[in-house]
Order: structure tokens, then sequence, then C-alpha cells
């Protein structure tokens, strides 16, 4: 009988999986953890606050198909991510950087010449890149657009990847606009949730089907071999495919080199107080070693009277088997490294790789389901429809 092994049970591999089984498939799907939901797995903890060990995840879209296939497997709190950066020790302000930030920071009658300007040459509630406004004809634009660019920015960046903004590339340093407008929303999508009991709900129901197979505590890479193009399961050639979500290049037993990543550590706190900080998350942006400070209860929806919950984000560089990988870093180098692996993996007809450490790819939890349908279509020829899937 054919098989179909899916490795890792995360947010690419849940979804891939459900897909499948939807189909008529049988699914196996292992993950090494004994949690579901790979980085984005929250839990309960002593107080009753919902914390999430891996890193805050923050659910948002403007792709109502995704909206609604997650919506099949869970409830939502409607929230929207607002964050602001600690730039010096008595200013706290909105990132992205915005008119608000802007009156915050630059006396009024210099905040007013700036704004008129953004206003004039940009236009109102609109976005501009930094890089635009650096190369400015105006020496004052030039002026407030390097000192957003270091204080929001450039040394946030060198925290957080080990690389100047610009060894990252533009498309990395676009991704922190001006608004030309006081929103103050993190994210401008149009569905911006969190799911009502928790991610792991959310994964766990999407797993439940009779024709998926769940095997945590699991290790895929003692049964799986790769050699020549052909995948051996347990020493006997596979008759199935495998769709694989976890590091390519443990994949491949490392042939070509460790890929670098970027791990994070985190110190969490219990605080005897019902809130420690003005907004879900602060960066902190020209000071201290961590990046960031995330509170919990702030996420959840679900304040509590006596206690939250902080978590204090520490970047540190991937080292194999003494951290976790959490994002492959975008520099040209690291893409032409990673490409031997995948055309490696193109030997193999019946591999198919997925999710972010499998491609070596930031990606989105909404871009991690809308990955998943592609590679359905790939997979049967068939596009997904929503309404044959049904609800948990």
């Amino acid at each position: 009988m054919e098989k179909i092994i899916v490795v890792g049970a995360g947010f690419s591999g849940a979804t891939i999986a459900r897909l499948l089984a939807e189909s008529g498939k049988d699914v196996i799907v292992v993950d090494k953890r004994d949690t579901i939901g790979g980085n984005a797995y929250d839990c309960i903890d002593k107080n009753g606050i919902r914390i999430q060990p891996y890193g805050p995840h923050i659910f948002h879209t403007h792709d109502k198909e995704i909206f609604d296939f997650l919506s099949k497997f869970t409830e939502w709190n409607k929230y929207e991510h607002r964050v602001k950066a600690k730039v010096r020790k008595d200013k706290v302000v909105p990132v992205p950087f915005n008119l608000t930030s802007l009156f915050e920071l630059y006396p009024k009658a210099k905040a007013e010449r700036i704004k008129d300007v953004l206003v004039k040459e940009i236009g109102l509630d609109k976005k501009v890149p930094i890089l635009q406004l650096k190369k400015h004809e105006s020496a004052e634009i030039r002026e407030f657009a390097d000192f957003v660019y270091k204080n929001i920015f450039y040394i946030y960046t060198m925290k957080q990847w080990g690389f100047k903004p610009e060894q990252l590339g533009e498309a990395v340093m676009n991704r922190v606009p001006v608004y030309v407008s006081e929103e103050d929303r993190y994210f401008t999508d149009e569905f911006q949730y969190m799911p009502k009991n928790g991610f792991a709900e959310m994964i766990s129901n999407i797993l439940r089907h009779p024709r998926i197979q769940l095997k945590l505590r699991t290790d895929a890479m003692k049964r799986l071999t790769f050699a020549d193009g052909v995948i051996y399961l347990d020493g006997k050639p596979l008759d199935g495919m495998v769709i694989y979500t976890g590091c390519v290049d443990e994949l491949f037993g490392y042939k070509y080199g460790v890929l670098p990543y970027r791990s994070l550590k985190f110190k969490f706190k219990t605080l005897k107080t019902p809130s420690y900080q003005e907004s879900a998350v602060i960066n902190y942006t020209t000071s201290h070693k961590f990046t960031r400070i995330s509170e919990f209860t702030k996420f959840a929806c679900e304040p509590q009277e006596n206690a939250t919950v902080i978590v204090k984000e520490y970047p540190q560089k991937f080292k194999k088997g003494k951290n976790i990988p959490y994002y492959p870093i975008p520099i040209e180098k690291n893409r032409q490294h990673y490409a031997k692996y995948e055309q490696e993996a193109k030997t193999y007809k019946n591999l198919y790789l997925l999710g972010r450490l499998a491609k070596y790819k930031y990606i989105d939890m909404d871009d991690a389901v809308r990955y998943a349908m592609d590679l359905y279509t790939e997979i049967t020829g068939d596009t997904v429809d929503i309404n044959d899937i049904a609800n948990n």
C-alpha cells in the first residue's frame, strides 16, 4: 500500500496532511517533539495564562480562503497587534514609525514640516520605504530618515540577524516602512485574530481525521534513508511519498554542510501584577541585548487579576545540537548554499519540501497554509475547495 509520510506537525505539515486526507489519502504525520504545532505550540501555565514557549505567534492574513480554512478548526478572538519601540529611556513610540512617533520624538515645528512634505509627496495613509526617504532631495527629510533607520531599524536588525540591514537585501529593509498616518496597527491585513483556545488546539483539530495517523516523539530520520534518488523506509524502497518540513540539511545528513540559521533564547518571568507594559510587544531598538519583551496576557485576551507573564528574546547563532533553528538568514551566500540541497531533493521524485526550514525561507503562518494548498494542487492536480472540508 502506498504510504504518504509527512514529517513535521506544524502549520505546514498539518495543512497538507489534512488536505490529502480529505481527498481520500491515508497519511502518517510524524514529529520528534511530544507536542503539536511546531514553534506555534502554546499551553496554559500554572497561573492560567496561555503562553507560547517558542515565542509569540500572531495570526494575520489578507487571504479569505486561508482564514475560512482555519476557521473550520477554531473559533477566534479578534486581536489587532500593536508594537511599540523603546527608542530612548523616556520615549516609547509606535512601530512601524508613524505620524504619532514623529511628533513624540521631534519638536512640533520640525515634525510639522516633515509631515507636510510626506503628506504632499507620498499621500496621507500611505507607506513609504525608508530607503526612499534616505535618498530624498531635502536634507531635513534625509536626516529624519537616517534617524528612523538607525534608531528603529539598524541596531535592532543587527541584534536580530547578526548582519547589517544592507547585507540582508532591499526586500528586508523595505519591510519597515514609515506610515504617513496615525495607523498604529503592526499589521493591516483584513483578518487579524488569535485562535480562541490556542494554536495547538487548532492544529490538533486540523490533524483530527480518520485517515491521519499522528506519531509524536518519533524521529523520521531514524527510519528513512535517502540514497541515489531512492527513499528507503526501514531499509526497503518506499512505496509512496515523503513531505518533509524539517531542516533540509539534516534530511541529507549535512552532506553540503550545516545551513546557517538564527536561533533565539527566551527568558520567561511571571510577575504578580495584572499588567507589565502598555503594549503586547515593546521592541528595544537601541539598548539591551534582547530585542523585545512580549506580554502574553495581552495576546490571548485573557487578563489575570494577580499575574502576568513576560518573555525577553535574545537572538543568537544557531549551533547544531545546541539550540533550535528559527530563521533562515536571507543573504545570497546562504541561498546558494541551500540551492545545493534543493537540487539534491529534486533527484527524488517522491520527495516534497514544504515549510520554512525545508524551503529555507521565512514565511508567516498564513503563507505556510497557502504553500501547503499549492503543494496539494501540485501533487493531486486538484484545487482546494474549502466547502468540501469537514468542520471539526
